[in-house]
């Protein structure tokens, strides 16, 4: 196997530009990635463990050159203790969790790595796991068994919420409602149907359910301002659904010809950016045919009539 090269494509001009920077991993696959939300780096998860990709800008005449350079000191901890199929910086980001194939849970304070929680578990693999935007709450996902809900203040579990009959836990994100509450959405497959639970961020109740496709959830997002959630598929289909009553409000099929492996919504939510298997990214606008609250439709109508009502002051006479 020749060189492999990670992609890092940064906004590093006035008008939005992007540039694109390329760093050799030698034969090592990233797996997964973790963009710290202040700057600090690219956490990389590689089959043997993790490592820190950072940036930096050189003095000189190029205001837009970047230099990337991988820390092998900042992940000490994490060397050498196998694929990490879960990493996660917190919103601040102040702690970093990551969720082994082998089981192994391990969440650190951020940048100095002291330990907050480690829970190896030999009989599970973690599939995923989420912060609360309040950096409280910590939930885990695993193979099997209930997501597991943690509080980052005594580093103690303070809830298991259970599956029911035939449920298969995949993705668990927290959102923020218009009154700064929080709730937690965990998607689950359950026989042939893929589905969405919400849950109660303070009884750790079960407050809705809904079956939501016929494929197996590959990816899913919630968007920054809580009114929107995003599924990817195994076939290639992306859906977008309001968050309050589950409705699907848009879906393209096939939108890839490959599994659906990410999903992130633009920081205004206007735009769903989605990856996929076959090597193809894709941005979907999520807003409906609108402009200044007033539909397209309506628009194209009141310029009819107003063509009309001309039609008929200049030919009246003739009427």
């Amino acid at each position: 196997m020749g060189e492999i090269y990670m992609l890092i494509c940064c906004c590093c001009f006035d008008d939005g530009g992007v540039q694109v920077f390329r760093l050799g991993t030698e034969e090592q696959v990233p797996y997964r990635m973790a963009v710290h939300p202040r700057g600090d780096g690219v956490l990389c998860a590689f089959p043997n463990g993790c490592r820190l990709v950072r940036w930096e800008s050189p003095e000189g005449d190029n205001p837009h050159s970047l230099v990337l350079r991988s820390d092998q000191e900042a992940l000490v901890k994490l060397n050498d203790v196998g694929l990490q199929l879960a990493v996660s910086f917190s919103g601040e980001g102040s702690i970093l969790a990551t969720g082994g194939e082998d089981g192994h849970l391990r969440v650190f304070k951020w940048p100095g790595m002291e330990t907050v929680i480690e829970e190896p578990d030999a009989e599970t693999s973690v599939k995923d796991l989420s912060f609360s935007s309040d950096e409280m709450f910590l939930v885990v996902n695993r193979s099997s068994g209930p997501s597991r809900v943690w509080d980052l203040k005594s580093s103690e579990a303070v809830a298991n919420l259970p599956r029911e009959q035939g449920e298969i836990f995949g993705f668990c994100r927290f959102s923020t409602k218009s009154d700064n509450s929080q709730i937690l959405f965990v998607t689950a497959m359950q026989g042939d149907y893929g589905k969405i639970i919400s849950w109660n961020t303070t009884s750790w109740t079960r407050i809705g359910s809904k079956k939501v496709t016929r494929d197996a959830i590959s990816a899913f997002s919630v968007s920054p301002d809580g009114t929107l959630l995003a599924i990817g598929t195994i076939e290639g289909s992306i859906s977008v659904l309001g968050s309050r009553d589950m409705r699907v409000v848009l879906t393209v099929k096939k939108a890839h010809l490959g599994i659906v492996t990410t999903l992130a919504f633009s920081q205004d939510s206007r735009a769903l950016l989605s990856t996929s298997f076959d090597s193809t990214a894709r941005v979907t606008s999520t807003e409906s045919p609108k402009s200044d609250g007033i539909s397209l439709w309506s628009m194209v109508l009141a310029i009819i009539l107003g063509i009309l009502v001309y039609y008929y002051m200049q030919h009246k006479e003739n009427f």
